[in-house]
């Protein structure tokens, strides 16, 4: 299994941060291989991923949120139903220091085995490294 994980503070309160992940939808515009997130039902606790992996192959799955604390925490979890499944999930939280946010992000991905699996692989290549860039630029986005 691959983990990355990443703290940093934000100068936003937490329900701003908050809003802005809770649908989900919006990681395409931080995570550089995430193509969509689309929600699959009113509320988006199930949404549906596509994502870039190599030689412009798609890996797709359903996911789940699983717990969530307004203004606190999301944490979501793949689906196993989902076709090409790959066990995947992350979690946000937020601690609330008034007009500051500490946002703390971690994933995982357990590929399956099989061509899925070598997508996956490739797909998350430095996890950690992409966990910041996403941070980093989810900060840019919430100080504008």
């Amino acid at each position: 299994m691959t983990t990355a994980t990443h703290y940093l503070e934000v100068n936003a309160p937490a329900d701003r941060c908050y809003q802005w992940w809770r649908p989900l939808t919006h990681l395409p515009e931080i995570l550089d291989d995430v193509e969509s997130v689309q929600a699959k039902s009113s509320d988006a606790d199930v949404t549906h991923w596509v994502v870039d992996g190599p030689l412009g192959k798609k890996i797709e799955w359903d996911a789940k949120i699983i717990d969530e604390e307004q203004d606190r925490k999301i944490a979501w979890k793949s689906i196993e139903e989902s076709s090409n499944h790959i066990d995947t999930g992350g979690a946000v939280r937020f601690d609330n220091h008034g007009d500051k946010t500490g946002v703390e992000v971690s994933m995982h991905i357990q590929p399956p085995g099989g061509k899925a699996g070598e997508l996956g692989a490739k797909l998350f290549d430095d996890p950690q490294k992409k966990i910041e860039k996403a941070l980093e630029q989810f900060k840019q986005l919430m100080e504008k």
